[in-house]
């Protein structure tokens, strides 16, 4: 006779944190703080860049990862292969977050789920765990995925909880989430809630404190980098959104027929424009550009060689060279080499009446820092 036991908080957390890894952003980050990774003792442990640009530790699980939607980039689809299918309860997750959060190991929660039965269902348990921990007189940061197709009312009792939401756009258009999920509908279950919570949590919204950021699962579907840079700007410009991530999609985790799984490039060249999407990313909220202004190729994709400022530049010899010593920071900022940093550091010692004579005046002539050679003069 086999008697199998069923796991307990702690193993089905081993199970939940591991799996939670398929909700990750910033794989490809452009420091160290930013790439996924688990600390040694504790796999549910997660360093986070907030919106905001800090950091911190983060108790990062799913509630379920069980699932009844069919999303066919997600291992952990119905009918997907997870090895282990199990559920915490509401006051088994805010029992084992509390023992971290009292020996200072962690500073917040990012919470997501499968979906248990309905995506009401499962927002219903996420807010009661999240529920459980104000009460407890936690006012710390709560991270609370939004199940694409849940009600306004599930949402808006989401967002009286948390400090920051997010609901996975997870492509660029409707005919491309077609090729990720048949059950869900695209402008029903996850455009029209996004739309919805950009106006609870606009300034001078009842939710205006609250952060809304969202992520793409680049190549999954096949699409161009320019659809995902289009939406991007308009999730930016027209909902204002605090931020959009980037997760690579990589193959043999999804279904046979994705288009992702049919892909032309390695993983690592994956990777590698997960990273370009992120320095567009970049140019878009901090550089001044805008979304048409950024160089694709033929095929409508970045370059995967050269980052999308210099490529811009190569393309703009008119706008160069750039005087040191007289131009203004949204100029500077589009020289390549110079970032906010140094951007920064330049206009201070303009403003102490120093007159730069050379690039080697702002610091160290780094490998990053050289390139402005080819673009300034002083």
């Amino acid at each position: 006779m086999l008697i199998r036991k069923a796991p307990d908080t702690t193993q089905k957390l081993k199970i939940l944190s591991q799996d939670s890894r398929y909700d990750l952003a910033c794989a490809c980050g452009t420091s160290d703080a930013e790439h996924r990774r688990r600390s040694a003792d504790d796999k549910w442990i997660y360093p986070v860049i907030l919106p905001n640009g800090g950091t911190t530790y983060l108790f990062k699980t799913l509630l379920s990862n069980t699932c009844v939607n069919d999303c066919a980039y997600c291992p952990l689809r119905a009918g997907g292969d997870a090895p282990a299918r199990c559920t915490l309860a509401p006051d088994e997750l805010a029992g084992e977050f509390f023992s971290y959060y009292r020996a200072r190991r962690v500073s917040g929660l990012f919470l997501s789920s499968g979906v248990m039965v309905t995506p009401d269902v499962t927002m219903e348990r996420i807010n009661q765990t999240a529920a459980l921990l104000r009460r407890r007189q936690f006012r710390g940061y709560l991270h609370l995925k939004i199940i694409p197709g849940a009600s306004e009312a599930a949402i808006r009792h989401t967002l009286s909880l948390a400090s920051a939401v997010s609901l996975n756009i997870e492509t660029a258009g409707q005919e491309n989430f077609r090729s990720l999920s048949r059950k869900k509908d695209y402008v029903r279950d996850i455009l029209r809630p996004i739309e919805l919570i950009s106006r609870l949590t606009r300034k001078g919204a009842q939710y205006a404190g609250v952060k809304h950021t969202t992520q793409f699962v680049v190549g999954a579907a096949g699409e161009k980098d320019k659809e995902i840079i289009r939406y991007s700007w308009k999730l930016y410009k027209e909902l204002g959104l605090q931020r959009v991530y980037f997760s690579a999609y990589q193959r043999g985790l999804g279904a046979a027929n994705l288009p992702g799984e049919h892909s032309v490039l390695t993983n690592s060249q994956l990777l590698a424009r997960e990273h370009r999407l992120y320095q567009v990313d970049w140019l878009l909220r901090k550089y001044g550009f805008r979304a048409e202004e950024i160089p694709l190729d033929a095929q409508g994709n970045l370059s995967l060689e050269t980052d999308p400022k210099e490529m811009w530049a190569k393309a703009h010899p008119e706008f160069f060279p750039v005087n040191l010593n007289t131009a203004d920071e949204k100029t500077l900022l589009r020289v390549p080499g110079l970032g906010q940093l140094s951007v920064a550091r330049l206009l201070m010692l303009r403003q102490n009446g120093k007159k730069l004579r050379a690039l080697g005046d702002l610091g160290r002539i780094t490998k990053i820092l050289g390139k402005a050679q080819s673009y300034t003069v002083c």
